[in-house]
Parts: C-alpha cells; sequence; structure tokens
C-alpha cells in the first residue's frame, strides 16, 4: 500500500469485524474498529480514513437499515469526500441502494466477495489519497498562483496541475511583449481561454481584441476577411469594408486554427507579417496597422512542413513563443476542479456536489474531447441529476466505473463477440444469474447492470443463493 490512512469498519458483531480487519491487513491496510455508530462519528471527528466499511444495522432486532442510514449522514456531513462502502443484507439492501444516490461510495451484501469489495476499496483509497495530497501541494500552487494573480489578471482561471500552472505562467509572462504567441494544443484543451489570458494581460489589453477563425475561412474570401475590400472588387462587394486586421489596429488579432489554412492563405498572411503593410483587395492604397498577433492550432505544424502542408517561413513568423497547452488527460489534478466549476456555473444556483464512484470516473476517462467534453458532461449531470449529488450514471460515464479486471475482459472479447447484450447474458449464466456476482466480475454496481439489462430488453429474475444472504 502506498498510503497510512486507515480503514475505519463500522460493526456491532466483532467476529465479523475481525474477520474484515483480517482481510484488509492481510492487503497492507492500517484498521480501526468501532462497534457502535456514536464512536464512529467520534472516531470520524478525531482521525484521517481512507474509507469507511460500515454495517447498516446495529441492534439485534433492527433490519431496517435506519440505523446505518443516520450513521452515513452523519459522516457525509462531516466529511463529504469520505468513501463509505455499506454492508448490507438481503432485508436492507434497498436502502443502501439508495443511500449511494445519495453519496455512498458503494454497498457490499453479505458474505462480502474480497474479488469486489479489494478492487473497489484500493480504487476509492487511492482517490481519497490523490485528494488529500493534492490539497496540500494546491496549498503551495495556491501560493504560486496568489502571487501571479496579484500581477497579472487570472480572471478566476482554473487549474490545479503543475502542467497548466506552466503554461499559465509562460502566457502571462509573455503577455506584456509584443511578440507573436503561437497557441498549441489539441482540441478542445482551452486554447482560446489561454488567448483571452494573454490579451487581458497585454500592453494592449485596452484595444480591440478581434478573433477570427482562420481555418473557417475559405480561401477566395480570406483577402477580403483579414484585409478588407474595396466597393466593386468582387460581385456583391457593394459599398467598402475594413478587414479584421484594420479593426485589431492598436489590439490584439488572434487567428484560431492557423494549422488549417490554404496555401493561398497561407502567402497572403506571410506577406502581412512580414512587411507590415496590406491593401484592401480592388485598392492601391497601402496601409499599415500596429496590431499584436496571436495563433493557435491543434495541427503538428513541423509535421505538415514536412508533408509541404504548410510554410516553414510562415511558421517561424507565427511561432516566435510558444505556449502549448497539455491535453486534460495529462492534468488528471484539473478534472475534479473543473467539473465542479462546471457544475457551479450550469446548476442555476443548485448546490451540487459529485458522490466518490463519479469523481474515481471522471479520473479514469480518457477525455478524447478534452475540457469541452467535460463542460459537456457537467452541464448533462446538472440537468439530469434529480438530488444534489452527481452520480455516475448522471454524467454518462458508467464504462469508465469498471473495474481493470472488467476492462480486460472487454478487451478479451472476439470480433464476433461485442454485443454487449450477448455478454451480459454470458457473464449471467457463468455466475448462475446472481446479480451481484455478474456485476463484481464486469466491475459495474448492481444498478447500473440493472440499467443495462433492460437497455437490452433483457428480463431478470432475481435467483439469490443462500449463502448470498447474511
Amino acid at each position: 500500500m502506498n498510503t497510512n490512512l486507515p480503514i475505519l469498519i463500522v460493526d456491532d458483531e466483532a467476529p465479523v469485524a475481525r474477520a474484515m480487519e483480517r482481510l484488509l491487513h492481510s492487503r497492507g491496510y492500517v484498521t480501526r474498529v468501532e462497534h457502535s455508530p456514536a464512536a464512529a462519528i467520534v472516531a470520524v471527528r478525531d482521525e484521517t480514513f481512507g474509507a469507511v466499511i460500515s454495517d447498516m444495522n446495529f441492534s439485534p432486532d433492527r433490519t431496517d437499515g435506519d440505523e446505518g442510514t443516520a450513521l452515513f449522514k452523519t459522516i457525509h456531513e462531516l466529511d463529504p469526500e469520505l468513501p463509505v462502502i455499506l454492508m448490507t443484507a438481503w432485508a436492507s439492501l434497498e436502502r443502501a441502494v439508495s443511500l449511494v444516490r445519495e453519496g455512498a461510495a458503494d454497498y457490499l451484501e453479505k458474505p462480502w466477495d474480497p474479488d469486489k469489495l479489494l478492487p473497489t476499496l484500493k480504487n476509492l483509497v487511492d482517490l481519497r489519497v490523490t485528494r488529500i495530497e493534492n490539497r496540500r501541494l494546491n496549498g503551495e500552487r495556491a501560493r504560486e498562483r496568489d502571487d501571479l494573480q496579484a500581477r497579472f489578471d487570472l480572471s478566476g482561471l482554473v487549474y490545479r496541475s503543475p502542467a497548466m500552472h506552466r503554461a499559465v505562467s509562460l502566457a502571462v509572462q509573455v503577455a506584456r511583449s509584443e511578440a507573436p504567441v503561437l497557441i498549441t494544443g489539441e482540441n478542445g484543451v482551452g486554447k482560446e481561454v489561454v488567448a483571452d489570458l494573454i490579451q487581458r494581460n497585454s500592453s494592449v489589453r485596452n484595444g480591440p481584441y478581434v478573433r477570427v477563425n482562420a481555418g473557417a475561412l475559405p480561401s477566395e474570401l480570406l483577402e477580403a476577411e483579414l484585409f478588407g475590400a474595396e466597393a466593386g472588387a468582387f460581385t456583391g462587394a457593394q459599398k467598402s469594408r475594413e478587414g479584421r486586421f484594420e479593426a485589431a489596429d492598436g489590439g490584439t488579432l488572434f487567428l484560431d486554427e492557423v494549422g488549417n489554412l490554404s496555401a493561398h492563405g497561407q502567402a497572403a498572411l506571410l506577406r502581412v507579417l512580414q512587411i507590415g503593410e496590406f491593401e484592401r483587395l480592388g485598392s492601391t492604397k497601402t496601409r499599415k496597422v500596429s496590431v499584436r498577433l496571436l495563433s493557435a492550432t491543434n495541427t503538428d505544424l513541423l509535421a505538415a512542413i514536412h508533408k509541404g502542408l504548410f510554410r516553414e517561413d510562415l511558421y517561424y513568423r507565427l511561432n516566435v513563443i510558444e505556449v502549448r497547452i497539455p491535453p486534460l488527460r495529462r492534468r488528471p489534478e484539473d478534472i475534479v476542479p473543473l467539473a465542479e466549476h462546471f457544475l457551479h456555473h450550469y446548476a442555476g444556483g443548485r448546490a451540487l456536489t459529485i458522490e466518490p464512484r463519479a469523481a474515481l470516473a471522471l479520473q479514469n476517462h480518457p477525455w478524447p474531447g478534452n475540457v469541452r467534453e467535460l463542460s459537456n458532461r457537467t452541464q448533462r449531470a446538472a440537468i439530469v441529476c434529480k438530488g444534489d449529488v452527481v452520480t455516475v450514471a448522471d454524467l454518462g460515464l458508467e464504462d469508465a466505473a469498471m473495474s481493470p479486471l472488467a476492462t480486460q475482459h472487454d478487451e478479451s472479447l472476439g470480433d464476433g463477440e461485442v454485443d454487449e447484450g450477448k455478454r451480459l447474458e454470458r457473464v449471467l449464466a457463468r455466475n448462475n444469474g446472481v446479480v451481484a456476482h455478474a456485476a463484481a466480475e464486469l466491475g459495474l454496481s448492481r444498478q447500473a447492470l440493472y440499467r443495462r439489462l433492460r437497455r437490452h430488453g433483457l428480463e431478470l429474475e432475481r435467483r439469490v443463493k443462500p449463502e448470498d444472504v447474511a
């Protein structure tokens, strides 16, 4: 184990607690055992735990789960990020499921299945440790951000990762220079946000700020769009119009998707960058402007130069200073803070929190669409979330919540076995129809498995073996 955070076991039955202790000790965990809700609450107030594994009933004559419910809600109020795994017998299973929707990390049926418990516990504790460590590092980074905030206008930019801090630091450092800046990175990483950051901190921040999607301009319209046109210069040009360079005079011009410029567009842009002069279409009058140029691309321009698709001389005109924005998958520390930021924005005044399993799913997802995809998923969650706790399902990230075992199982399927409905049937058959075991093999919660079964039109009669019930 890479952490000394203890696991709190709460169960009134000493033999059950000892059995859980032995299992966790064999995996290197430190544990603390309490036998009553009152003692557990004192423990949570006094000590920092990696996770809590709690029974649902603490009195011999109780099977309704009310005691476990009250304990979970108190723990959740004391420490909303502390993952709580509920142990339940069949009689209180429905109550445990409802608590998962309210923020419990997961639930186990007694007697527990170590193959289900241990991977889940490891993931939850790793996430808990990461969050605590991030808070410590964030304290140091916060001081660095505070220093930047004192000297520059960051306008509430949300980040926690060292990689993004380096990019932001470079962006504000070069903002006051007149040198052209090329902002690079994948689609959706936030290149326009960084361009805005540079403009806000530039010496021409009070001048005009003109944005152009250069890659979306047809070649035949590019010169007119950038440099303007006189009346009659082309069909439909009924009056003179200024171009984007003129509009940005005394300020900043941001050319997005510059890597998609046509050969003609590259030549036209290079000319104005080389000599600082241009003419409107249909005019012989030479014009000069003073413009701070920012550009951005998701294209590997060096590779494009090698293939003859981009001019090398234009590249070096644009790329005096490069600010590279790392993809979201390479700055995992930013994922949950950004998700919380977007939720606050989209929630319309509702106070939404992210359940531990959902936070884990956010970390596991590869984010091919980067920050833009994260924004879209949190907007979806804010719309569909029925309570005040955002779940994996609200984010649409059930697959990202699957265990490594389940992922390996999926990757082992042949081309003729990729149909999910058939796979679910096979897994259920292997487990004799026992939902708990099938869900554990797939790395899903029971409710997620039921949703998938319904989606594929599969009816299931729960067949529960005696050993599945305490």
